[in-house]
């Protein structure tokens, strides 16, 4: 990912995941970040049509965040019922921080404040185009690690080394 300060974040490589209660919006989220010029690459690990009830959310979220963590992806955005489900299972695997977001606001400092990599989305939860909608602004920030953020974000990051 390239980033030069004022200019737009571009290079992106992103991981999109569901289960079957988040297939339509992971599908609409997949579509919308193929045309965005700061996406380089989707990496859609499912579900998909036809294997829709054979993987749930925390496998698709593991995977995920396994991508995230092996440096395989910068971001993932997963799609559940709730998006409970794919943080909680994006949150268990080493490096990561997932965050279930549903507002402008906490889609900007979950990025400004704590530098999530993972943002899951609740298809039962959120209307499709504010799901969109909250995927596109998300993709627009850049954590910042001079901020005091900075230093909140490496007590958790030094707390998950100690273990």
């Amino acid at each position: 990912m390239q980033h030069l300060k004022g200019a737009p974040l571009v290079g992106f490589r992103v991981v999109v995941g569901s289960d079957d209660a988040g297939y339509q919006y992971k599908q609409a989220i997949v579509e919308d970040l193929n045309q965005d010029p700061r996406v380089a690459e989707v990496i859609d690990i499912g579900v998909h049509e036809g294997t829709l009830h054979e993987h749930s959310y925390p496998h698709i979220g593991l995977a995920a965040a396994q991508k995230v963590a092996a440096g395989e992806a910068d971001r993932a955005v997963l799609v559940c019922g709730t998006g409970i489900g794919m943080a909680i299972s994006a949150n268990k695997v080493p490096g990561i921080r997932a965050t279930v977001a549903h507002d402008s606001y906490s889609v900007e400092r979950s990025i400004l404040s704590n530098d999530c990599q993972v943002l899951a989305l609740g298809q039962r939860v959120i209307g499709l185009h504010l799901a969109r909608r909250l995927v596109k602004e998300w993709l627009g920030y850049a954590f910042d690690a001079s901020t005091p953020s900075g230093a909140k974000v490496a007590v958790i990051t030094d707390f998950e080394h100690s273990c």
